[in-house]
């Protein structure tokens, strides 16, 4: 019985302490083959995980802050300094098109943020359709014609006339991060490739530049909500669409991967079941 009630009660004790919100608490695991010793490896497995989960919230909720406080504090400043009724034509000019940049920031960040919560919260995929992907593709590609003409880059494609069933409105959106995200990271007149392929088991889209790269540890933390590779933050962007990207691949039961080296450019590729259940 003393074996059978020591776990136990150190199992009570802790289960206390996690009720505070204290997600560090271990309990001493015991190393035979019996309920009690699944009980304090699942526990142990519980906090590790509530842990984790309670670290990203604070992340998250640290980075979200930042990445909204900026812009305002951008905005607020050069607000006030057009009160002054000294300041030059160019000068006003020059403030007003950062005050207008940043709302833009501000704008595509809310977006994001309510696009990426609403298919995190998601479960279940409805109003499918089959369609044409190529088709859809080659329109995101028009859609966003203005970024890549600006930096004159070149577009090669490769897409087979493919049929998808799923929703539309929904991979839309993983088409047109990726296709953003590939544009933003590559250089004034450099090429980005994208090709569509079906297989017997499912569909592989493949888009790929020539851009700066990533190292190691940009791989790592590619899919992390507000990373951004570029610290400097000189190009566009916000950290959410990759964020996006993955969250849609997974819902859609498909897989994606990324290869990339410095200087030498990066490829996603993702693959995608040809009907979702």
């Amino acid at each position: 019985s003393e074996n059978i009630l020591k776990p136990l009660n150190q199992l009570i004790k802790a289960t206390q302490v996690v009720s505070t919100g204290d997600f560090s608490v271990r309990v001493e695991e015991i190393n035979t083959q019996s309920e009690i010793a699944d009980l304090l490896r699942n526990f142990n497995h519980m906090t590790e995980e509530l842990g984790s989960i309670e670290m990203f919230r604070s992340d998250f909720i640290n980075n979200f802050s930042h990445e909204f406080k900026t812009p305002i504090v951008s905005i607020r400043g050069f607000a006030r300094q057009l009160q002054n009724d000294n300041l030059s034509t160019i000068k006003r000019k020059e403030y007003t098109d950062i005050i207008i940049s940043e709302s833009n920031r501000l704008t595509n960040m809310s977006a994001n943020i309510l696009v990426l919560t609403k298919f995190e919260n998601q479960r279940i995929i409805t109003d499918q359709t089959e369609y044409e992907l190529d088709e859809q593709i080659r329109n995101c590609i028009i859609l966003l014609e203005n970024q890549w003409s600006t930096k004159n880059i070149e577009i090669n494609l490769n897409l087979d006339t493919t049929k998808i069933y799923g929703n539309k409105e929904m991979l839309s959106h993983l088409w047109i991060n990726l296709i953003e995200n590939a544009i933003k990271n590559s250089k004034d007149n450099g090429n980005i490739t994208i090709e569509c392929h079906e297989t017997l088991d499912d569909i592989q889209f493949k888009i790929s530049n020539a851009g700066n790269g990533m190292d190691d540890n940009t791989l790592k933390h590619i899919f992390d909500k507000f990373y951004q590779g570029d610290r400097s933050h000189t190009s566009p962007g916000n950290g959410l669409g990759l964020s996006i990207v993955k969250r849609l691949v997974e819902l859609n039961k498909g897989e994606i991967a990324v290869e990339s080296k410095i200087s030498q450019g990066t490829t996603f590729t993702v693959k995608l079941p040809k009907v979702q259940q």
